[in-house]
């Protein structure tokens, strides 16, 4: 790599291996802790946390580095209620007559329903957006690339973030989801990829006994 741009690697830090065998495990260990719940409290917290959170995910690598993401942070409850009314009316009509049998059976054990309370309860929601392109001031328009896979990421890596800060989360994903942008007032150039809610658990809540499939269902070495 000859760029003339480059900068040299100066925070990588390689580790000895007894200490990434650690590493990695103690990781493995937390996350797996990590559970989806649909029962938050009202309790609130630090917006900071949610700001160093999405900090860490604008970290994560994007197609051309184009950084195709735009997170909103909801706390205000006119707008939570709003995006909550307008999530239900897709969702009553995703579980009452566009979704098929199959779906709704795969989505029965998990107790799901067009109610989503949530979206009122938790101090948090936050809503991101992936960037399809940057519309410059004099009009020209730069395409993204990856836009999808990028947001991908960089939520994986927010809601990792969020989970190892002491809070819990939940992705939601009414469809359409073009409403956001009119509630929000977000430009047309950026999609609705994603709601995570976040927040306390509710005391006394419970979550579905799923388990996840083994390592050597999912990996394969040649």
């Amino acid at each position: 790599m000859t760029n003339k741009e480059s900068i040299p690697l100066s925070q990588y830090k390689e580790l000895p291996i007894n200490e990434m065998i650690s590493s990695s495990q103690n990781f493995l260990n937390e996350i797996q802790k990590r559970r989806t719940v649909r029962t938050f409290s009202d309790r609130t917290f630090p917006v900071e946390i949610i700001n160093n959170c999405i900090k860490a995910a604008a970290t994560a690598p994007s197609g051309a580095n184009m950084q195709p993401w735009h997170f909103v942070i909801v706390s205000n409850k006119e707008v939570k209620k709003k995006i909550r009314i307008a999530a239900e009316e897709e969702e009553s009509r995703f579980y009452q007559s566009t979704a098929p049998q199959e779906w709704l059976d795969a989505l029965a054990p998990l107790g799901t329903d067009e109610h989503k309370p949530f979206l009122e309860t938790a101090p948090y929601i936050i809503v991101i957006f992936e960037k399809k392109y940057e519309e410059l001031e004099n009009g020209e328009k730069i395409k993204h690339y990856y836009t999808k896979e990028s947001a991908g990421i960089a939520t994986g890596v927010l809601i990792t973030a969020l989970h190892l800060a002491g809070l819990a989360t939940l992705t939601h994903t009414p469809s359409p989801m073009n409403f956001l942008n009119n509630i929000l007032e977000r430009p047309s150039n950026e999609k609705p990829f994603l709601i995570l809610v976040a927040g306390y658990p509710e005391k006394g809540t419970r979550v579905p006994a799923i388990e996840k499939k083994p390592f050597d269902k999912i990996t394969s070495f040649i």
